[in-house]
Order: structure tokens, then sequence, then C-alpha cells
């Protein structure tokens, strides 16, 4: 098989990190006000070539995945559907089995190549590291984590980290490490590896007794083969960074350490953050700062470097996603002293803000009194240890 980046003349072989972008992935689109908005890629992108941060040598357009790639995870008879729907070609009540035409997930022209696309930029991210042309990759495009063998589901059609994953075993026998960071449980991602004893999950997530999917509870652990493979640590609503990264950095480093991964492969949803419309947690930058660092290091530590990171959730466009998933960029490629100074590049600020809703922020860093103190700190944390503890035993 020739890949595509091949075909297209690879960047230098020197470079360490491989940035995954073009307008296509900007195609899937739900329309209206849907809280899914891939116009935080233009943001963000933008933030980076402000900072000068990025430029063309780092990128690398996405290519289509192929409908074989795709049936790697997805049934043909799910995949027809979807080319059937984005024709307008389906009937209302087949497009609802499928998951299609829902309010989370809308029925919109092309979807089946929109999401292709975003599928292709994740196995063009895969092949930069895994062919050893890269140490890192981000596809910012990717982690649409909540997509099944046959259903779309939370604002997901296709599965891209599954394909990924699933191409990874298949081509290259690897073990692989999926840490997911959404505030929502990466449940597509799981259920199709949950008998899979080369891939192992970890979630760290809202709990699910208040926000979708309800799923990623304790002893979700895997099943057959793959028991003791999947690792759920639903934390406790309203839950803050200290309290979130205690559970992230102790949880990581315990289940590398067990699983010994040879690639590892990050979903970085930034919906865990105070301002997300969608979740009840009180996360600030600090935490976006630091998830990529501790990836970064034991990427090196116990793979070699490798180390392919997608995006995933976050609905606060404007405020919360184009800072995060620059820091993501900066730490991968060794730049974090370009957000030495506080401030956001004041030339980033004046062109956006007189179409964004909210006022712009001004720091990389957040202020605490963006909220009002959590009453419940104290509970919240020791919760949130306790279930850490009930996860992590049986390979203690």
């Amino acid at each position: 098989m020739t890949f595509y980046y091949l075909t297209r003349g690879c960047h230098s072989m020197s470079k360490e990190s491989l940035f995954i972008f073009s307008d296509k992935l900007l195609q899937y689109k739900f329309g209206g006000q849907h809280p899914f908005n891939q116009f935080r890629l233009t943001l963000t992108v933008d933030l980076l070539k402000s900072l000068g941060a990025i430029d063309e040598s780092h990128i690398m357009e996405p290519r289509i995945a192929t409908e074989d790639e795709l049936q790697l995870i997805h049934s043909s008879s799910y995949i027809n559907a979807v080319k059937l729907a984005g024709l307008g070609q389906i009937d209302t009540e087949k497009a609802g089995a499928y998951g299609l035409g829902t309010e989370d997930t809308p029925i919109f022209p092309n979807m089946h190549e929109a999401s292709s696309y975003i599928v292709g930029g994740t196995l063009t991210a895969v092949e930069a590291v895994m062919s050893s042309s890269y140490k890192h990759a981000l596809h910012l495009g990717g982690g649409l984590h909540h997509g099944f063998k046959g259903k779309a589901s939370g604002f997901c059609i296709y599965n891209d980290c599954s394909v990924a994953i699933q191409h990874i075993v298949n081509k290259y026998g690897a073990k692989v490490l999926y840490i997911d960071t959404d505030a929502h449980h990466g449940d597509g991602v799981q259920w199709a590896f949950y008998e899979e004893p080369s891939v192992c999950t970890l979630s760290i997530h809202e709990t699910g007794r208040y926000l979708f999917p309800g799923t990623g509870d304790v002893m979700e652990r895997g099943q057959g083969k793959g028991y003791q493979t999947a690792f759920n640590i639903p934390i406790d609503a309203f839950t803050e960074d200290e309290s979130w990264l205690e559970v992230y950095e102790t949880a990581v480093r315990e289940v590398v350490d067990y699983f010994k991964p040879d690639v590892i492969i990050t979903q970085n949803g930034v919906d865990a953050h105070f301002h997300d419309p969608l979740t009840h947690l009180c996360g600030t930058m600090d935490i976006y700062k630091k998830i990529p660092q501790l990836a970064h290091e034991l990427a090196h530590q116990y793979c070699q470097g490798r180390w392919i990171a997608v995006g995933g959730g976050g609905y606060d466009i404007w405020r919360v996603v184009p800072r995060a998933w620059s820091l993501l960029w900066l730490e991968m490629t060794d730049q974090l002293e370009k957000v030495n100074s506080a401030n956001l590049p004041a030339e980033w600020i004046t062109k956006w803000q007189e179409k964004a809703p909210v006022p712009l922020p001004a720091l990389w860093t957040d202020s605490r009194d963006m909220y009002t103190p959590i009453p419940r700190k104290a509970e919240i944390t020791e919760k949130n240890r306790r279930t850490l503890e009930k996860v992590l035993y049986p390979i203690r």
C-alpha cells in the first residue's frame, strides 16, 4: 500500500511533529446553532500562526479514508446509510435507526465525504508516526469518540479514533494506549476494543449520572482477553483543577507502567473547562497545559516518542478551544516558551473580537474568580480519590 503522505512528497524527516489540517475539515458542519463547530479549528490555527508557532512546513492535508478503512470499525450498511443521508436520499425512520437526523447528529450535505476526511486525517497522523517519519502528530479535526459500528452518536458519525487504532493493530501489531480526557466518556472507542488485549483505553470524564453518554463506570474493565484493559474514572461534577490533575497524573502514570504501550493516542476534548456550556466541571487552562506535558513525557519514556493526538469535544470555541489546543501543539513541539508572556497576541484578539459573541481572553491563564468557590471542594476531592482507588487497585 502506498501511503498518502509519501505520495505528496514528505516533509523533512528531521521534523519531530506533524500538524494535520485543511479547510476540508470544516465541511463537517451540522449548521444552525449546533454546539459542534469546526470553526474552532480556524481560530486555533490562526492563533498558532499569530504566535509564530506553526508554518506550512509543519502542516499536511488529510487524505480521505477509503471505504475499506471505514469498515475496520463500521458496517457497510451504516456507511451506505451515511452516504444516502448526505445525498438526501434516506427516509426519516431508516435514518433514525442509524442515529442520523437526530438533534445531536443532524444530516447535512455530503456528510460521508466530510466524515471520511476526518478519519483520513487521523490515519494520516498514524502513518506519519508509525512509519517513523515523525515522532508526534496532531489532528485536531479528529477525536470523534462516540461513533459506533452501526450508529452515529453524540455529534460523531465515523469514529476516527477506533478506525485508527484498529489500523495500527492490524498493520503494526502494536500495543495501543488510548487516553481520553474529554468530559464525556469515550464510549465508542471503549466498546470497540472491550475484548482486545492489545488496546488499553483510559477515560477520565464527568460521571455519567449527570452527563451524556451515561456510561464509563468504574466496573467497566473489559472482558474476555481484554479484561483489565479498560479503565474509567468518572469524576464528580464541579471537580476543579487540583483534583482533576491528581486523578489524571496518578492514573496515567500507573496505567502506562502496567500496560507498557508501543504508541500513545490521546483524545484531547477540552470541555472540562468551566466555560464549557455542555458540562459541569470546573477546569481552567492549567489542566490543558499539563495534560499534554505528561503524555509527551511518557511517550518518550515508554514508546520511543510515538504520540498521536486528536481533538474532541470543546464547545466554547472562542475563550477555551483556541488556547487549550494551541497549548497542546506548543507542548508537542517544545515551544511553550512562546507563551511565557501572559498575553495572547493582540493581533489575534483584534482580528476575531468583532465576530465573537463574548469578550475574548487577553491572557493564556484563567483567573479562579471566573466562578464562585465550590463549597463541596473537599468532599469532591475525597470522592474522586476513592473512585481512583477503585479503578487502580487491580493493577497495584
